[in-house]
């Protein structure tokens, strides 16, 4: 859907964002977008990697756990 848009439709939708917004409020806009879409790439990050991160203190916890025994606390 959003392939078809284009450059002159791209020119379009932005000269219509600086129309209703103005442009002190556009950078502002731009920004608060910007640091939605990072916040989001690493929450997906996160959740794509997360599987990796929660096996290594699986592991982590197991080790601990065998210290322990072996240690008598």
């Amino acid at each position: 859907m959003l392939t078809n848009i284009g450059i002159p439709g791209l020119i379009l939708v932005l000269v219509i964002a600086l129309i209703i917004f103005g442009p002190s409020k556009l950078p502002e806009i731009g920004r608060a977008f910007g640091t939605t879409l990072k916040e989001f790439k690493s929450a997906t990050n996160d959740l794509v990697n997360g599987n990796d991160k929660e096996k290594d203190e699986g592991q982590k916890l197991k080790a601990v756990d065998k210290d322990r025994q072996h240690t008598g606390s």
